[in-house]
C-alpha cells in the first residue's frame, strides 16, 4: 500500500456506519505504554485520516478522561469524517492505580455518557461501548439504558466489549448491537468459540483490540525489564518470566513469512486478523494502537495484504501454544464467563 492509497471500507452492523477496514486505538496516547509525545500523537491522528482510517477508539478510563479530552480538538475539527467510539463501565480509584471496578447500572451509564460528551466536545457519540459486562446487572437494565441514549440522540449505535455469544444474542434482542470489541490476534483466539459465530449470525461487526498482542507480535518488543516504569505490560502474564521466552519462540513462522514477503511481522499479524472477515463471514475492523506516524503507515499497509492458504496454515497453531493468560485476572473477559 502506497502513501497515497486509502483503505477500503466496511459497515458496522446494520446501522449503515461505514468505516475504513482498519481503525486506530488511541489509549496509548494518554497512558499505559510509558511516556507520550502529544505533538506526535496529534500528527498521527491527522495522518490516520489521510490514509482512510476513520474509526477512532477511546474510553473514559484512558487517562481518567484525559484521552477523550486530548481527542476533542481533533474530533471537532474533522467531525464529518470521523466515526468516534468511546467506552464506559470500567471504574478507577485515584488512591489505587491497580483498582478496576465495573459499573453497568443505568444511573452510571446516563452520567458516564454526559461526561464523555462534555470531554469530547461533541453532541453525539457514533459508537458507544459497554467496556466490560457486570453479570450482576441484567442486560435489560444496562442495554436498555444504552438504548435510551440512542433515542435521545446522544449515541448513534451501540457496542459491547468482551461478551460471550449468549450475552451478545441477549443484548441484540433488546437493541441492535453494531459492533463487539474484544481481544483477537494470533495470540488470542478465545473469541472464536462463541462471540464471533454469534456476531456473524446477527450481522454484528467485530472490532479486535490488541491485534498485535500488545506489541509482542511485532517481534521488536524489548525485554520487559527495558519497558518504561509505568508500562502495564510489565505485569501481563504473557510478557513475564518463562512465558515471554516461550512465546517469542512461537513467532518463528511469522517472522519467516514476513521476510519472504518483504513485509514486517506486524503487517503479517494484522493481515491475519483482517483475513478473519472472510474466514468467519463478518466485518472485521482491527484497531491497532500507535502514537507514531511511522508505525501507523506500517499498520495501515497490512489492510490490503492477502495471505495464502499455505501461510495461514503455518500460522494456525500459534494461539494454541501460547503460555500465560491475556490478563492476570480474566474475570472481566468473555473467556472468564464461558
Amino acid at each position: 500500500m502506497t502513501d497515497s492509497a486509502v483503505l477500503p471500507t466496511t459497515t458496522l452492523g446494520t446501522d449503515g456506519i461505514r468505516v475504513g477496514v482498519q481503525g486506530l486505538g488511541c489509549m496509548g496516547m494518554s497512558e499505559f505504554y510509558g511516556p507520550t509525545d502529544r505533538a506526535e500523537s496529534r500528527a498521527t491522528l491527522e495522518r490516520a485520516l489521510e490514509l482512510g482510517i476513520t474509526l477512532f477508539d477511546t474510553a473514559d478510563i484512558y487517562g481518567s478522561g484525559d484521552n477523550e479530552e486530548f481527542l476533542s480538538d481533533f474530533v471537532r475539527a474533522n467531525r464529518d469524517r470521523i466515526v468516534l467510539a468511546t467506552n464506559f463501565a470500567l471504574v478507577r480509584k485515584a488512591d489505587d492505580p491497580t483498582y478496576r471496578g465495573v459499573d453497568n447500572s443505568p444511573e452510571y451509564i446516563r452520567a458516564a455518557v454526559d461526561a464523555s460528551l462534555r470531554r469530547l466536545g461533541v453532541d453525539t457519540i457514533d459508537l458507544y461501548y459497554m467496556h466490560r459486562r457486570d453479570p450482576r446487572v441484567p442486560l435489560a437494565d444496562s442495554v436498555g439504558a444504552m438504548a435510551e441514549l440512542v433515542r435521545a440522540g446522544k449515541v448513534r449505535a451501540l457496542g459491547l466489549s468482551e461478551v460471550t455469544g449468549d450475552e451478545l444474542r441477549a443484548a441484540h434482542a433488546i437493541h441492535p448491537i453494531a459492533a463487539v470489541q474484544s481481544e483477537w490476534s494470533l495470540f488470542s483466539r478465545d473469541v472464536e468459540r462463541t462471540a464471533v459465530p454469534a456476531a456473524a449470525e446477527l450481522g454484528v461487526a467485530f472490532v479486535p483490540y490488541s491485534p498485535l498482542g500488545r506489541g509482542f507480535l511485532t517481534g521488536a518488543l524489548p525485554s520487559t525489564d527495558d519497558l518504561a516504569e509505568g508500562d502495564f505490560r510489565r505485569n501481563m502474564p504473557r510478557f513475564t518470566g518463562d512465558n515471554a521466552a516461550h512465546n517469542a519462540a512461537l513467532l518463528a513462522p511469522l517472522h519467516t513469512i514476513a521476510q519472504d514477503r518483504g513485509l514486517t511481522s506486524a503487517q503479517i499479524a494484522l493481515a491475519w486478523v483482517q483475513a478473519r472477515a472472510q474466514v468467519h463471514g463478518l466485518p472485521v475492523v482491527p484497531i491497532p494502537g500507535t502514537r507514531r506516524r511511522t508505525r501507523l503507515a506500517e499498520n495501515a499497509g497490512a489492510a490490503t495484504v492477502t495471505l495464502t492458504a499455505a501461510e495461514l496454515e503455518r500460522l494456525e497453531p500459534i494461539a494454541g501454544q501460547v503460555a500465560g493468560q491475556r490478563y492476570p485476572d480474566m474475570s472481566l473477559t468473555s473467556a472468564g464467563r464461558e
